[in-house]
């Protein structure tokens, strides 16, 4: 027997075919700037935003009495994100939930909730909820040694001069200086950086930060080797050496404290004269 053909507006298993009489409007571009993966372009003098910048917000136009299909609830429509911007809206989401000093432990079904999408889209971008991390830890790593290099441009080298260990404390003072206003303005990022978002995590990122430090204090201590005084009975190296595991020591003191303080304690409260104190 033929099929006859279903009635305009009638679905062929019966019932009324649900109409499609939506209307959107303009849709935002993300607040945050779409940069090559997260890369800062920050001077020494961090910027005033954080990192993390607002999220997309949709605009729905209201639907007019006269427009076609105009009988029919108004419906929201997202944009679909470019290529990588996802990515970044990943890492994003998860910086912000690492700001709740509160929060418990950060799983992907609770950063796929907050972005409202599934697990499974997650691990369309990330293979592991380690490798969202290791984007995080690459972030700190980008940002604060592109501004370690930015400080050692602008610093003229003073060794052999008469104020030598001036230039090299100030140096060192700018470095540690750059590292705590970094976490301050990236709360959920210091979480990362003294490892109290790495608990229960993998190994490996817990090992990644500590080359981190291991490698600023590198960077400390041959800024003030390089300014240390020369001369019969000097040992420069030994001294820069116990100077820098001093300076380091304090900064991730500063640190775990702003974390351990639900980021109330500011790591750079009184921070001159404490420098001053320890670097001369």
């Amino acid at each position: 027997i033929p099929r006859r053909a279903a009635p305009r507006g009638i679905s062929p298993l019966g019932g009324q075919r649900p109409a499609q009489r939506w209307s959107v409007g303009a849709v935002k571009t993300p607040g945050y700037p779409v940069r090559e993966w997260l890369q800062t372009t920050a001077r020494y003098t961090m910027p005033d935003a954080p990192f993390l910048a607002g999220q997309a917000s949709v605009l729905v136009r209201p639907l007019a009495h006269g427009d076609a299909f105009a009988d029919v609830a108004e419906a929201v429509s997202r944009k679909r994100p470019k290529p990588g911007e996802r990515r970044i809206q990943i890492l994003q989401t998860l910086a912000a939930m690492l700001q709740d000093p509160g929060g418990e432990r950060i799983t992907t079904a609770s950063l796929a909730a907050r972005l409202g999408v599934s697990e499974a889209a997650l691990y369309r971008h990330f293979a592991s909820k380690a490798q969202m991390f290791e984007g995080l830890i690459e972030f700190i790593e980008q940002s604060v040694f592109s501004l370690v290099q930015q400080i050692a441009e602008r610093e003229p080298g003073a060794t052999g001069t008469a104020d030598a260990a001036g230039a090299g404390a100030r140096h060192a003072a700018k470095v540690l200086v750059m590292l705590l206003q970094f976490a301050e303005k990236n709360p959920g990022m210091a979480r990362v950086m003294v490892g109290d978002a790495l608990v229960f995590e993998n190994e490996r990122l817990q090992q990644r930060m500590n080359l981190f430090f291991d490698k600023l204090e590198t960077t400390v201590k041959h800024a003030l080797r390089d300014g240390a005084p020369t001369g019969p009975g000097t040992a420069p190296t030994v001294d820069a050496h116990i100077r820098a595991g001093a300076a380091l020591a304090f900064a991730t003191g500063r640190l775990q404290r702003y974390v351990r303080s639900g980021f109330k304690r500011l790591p750079t409260e009184h921070l001159d004269a404490s420098l001053s104190l320890l670097l001369g």
